[in-house]
């Protein structure tokens, strides 16, 4: 997943550097005769020499130009590449091109005011008539970049959004194949029986609870992202039935910021990071597992647990891990980090600030 976004957004920006070129050779024929005229006047048509000493002269100028304008385009692309930021992109892209045409401009019409090469018959006056043609270029050279970038664009969110459904397809069936295996049924059952011969109540609310965690892993990960505050009330259930069965020997402690709440996260993260805790370490009400689900501030959201390495190790596939990073890659471009220190288990993750990052 890490080598497609990769490679998709330096594919963006060679497709950028590479579609400029092309607009280029496109626009030459057409651009460089026209503002040759405008620059030298009747001049430019008296003699094939004059047409071709006049093409050729306005050709290394109109070259030495252009390139500042596809590195403006490009920097601010890299700047604002979301696909909900093309008026914005637009709006820059046409402000740097205004700026530097008319830097470009006013130091050419002054140097052939002054040299009068070909016998140019430019002055002042005429200099409103090349400013306003290169107001007309610069609006049609910037609607050409953006819808062209906007088109390349939509096909990536397009070809992220097939990926991103793979990927979560993929999570939930780890995670149906997690909860539906026989040890997690046994040890479920096992646990409801007790419950109901003794306790009546909590074995009703054990079977509610359930019944919310199995109903969130079959609908909540057809979605690319989920809120946190949904997130966190499906926790909360799955934790129950874990702490239903552990007792005090497991403890989740949430301390999340309510702005928090309403930002997003791909479904199902916390569980797999919950399920993992529980997975590699020893559960013991005299030397409790503490997992904390917390707010750090900046759009980020640790969540951590202390080790108690098992006698008889869990091996790990890390396909849970790899699920989460996965779908990260192709949401945004800030990815978790992951601490396996020697006392705990740390993984940052970065919330997102809309339905998608990317778009």
């Amino acid at each position: 997943m890490k080598a497609t976004l990769n490679f998709s957004s330096l594919g963006r920006l060679i497709w950028l550097s590479l579609f400029g070129r092309w607009m280029f050779v496109l626009l030459v024929p057409w651009f460089v005769p026209t503002i040759s005229y405008l620059l030298i006047g009747p001049p430019y048509l008296a003699s094939v020499s004059n047409f071709l000493k006049g093409t050729f002269m306005v050709l290394v100028m109109t070259t030495l130009a252009f390139i500042p304008h596809d590195w403006a385009a490009q920097y601010i692309t890299r700047r604002f590449p979301s696909f909900n930021s093309s008026l914005m992109r637009a709006a820059y892209t046409a402000l740097a091109f205004l700026v530097l045409t008319g830097i470009y401009i006013t130091v050419y019409g002054a140097l052939i005011i002054y040299y009068r090469p070909l016998n140019a018959q430019l002055d002042a006056g005429k200099m409103v008539n090349v400013y306003l043609f290169e107001l007309g270029a610069v609006i049609l050279l910037t609607c050409l970049y953006e819808v062209n970038y906007s088109l390349a664009k939509w096909k990536e969110i397009k070809t992220n959004k097939e990926a991103i459904k793979k990927a979560g397809l993929q999570g939930q069936l780890q995670s149906l194949k997690s909860q539906v295996s026989p040890h997690f049924l046994f040890n479920s059952l096992n646990t409801l029986s007790a419950l109901i011969v003794d306790e009546p109540e909590r074995a009703e609310q054990f079977v509610d609870e359930m019944a919310k965690v199995y109903r969130y892993l079959l609908q909540t990960n057809q979605e690319e992202l989920t809120t946190l505050a949904t997130e966190v009330l499906f926790i909360k259930s799955y934790y129950h039935l874990l702490r239903t069965r552990h007792d005090k020997g497991l403890e989740l402690i949430i301390d999340i910021d309510e702005a928090d709440m309403e930002k997003f996260i791909p479904p199902l993260t916390l569980q797999l990071l919950v399920e993992n805790a529980v997975k590699h370490n020893t559960i013991l009400e005299k030397k409790p597992l503490y997992i904390e689900i917390r707010s750090l501030g900046k759009n980020l959201l640790e969540v951590k647990n202390n080790l108690l390495e098992k006698s008889t190790p869990v091996m790990s596939t890390r396909l849970g891990l790899a699920n989460i990073k996965a779908k990260y890659e192709l949401l945004s471009e800030n990815q978790p980090a992951i601490d396996a220190g020697p006392d705990f288990f740390i993984v940052q993750l970065p919330l997102l600030t809309a339905k998608s990052e990317n778009q």
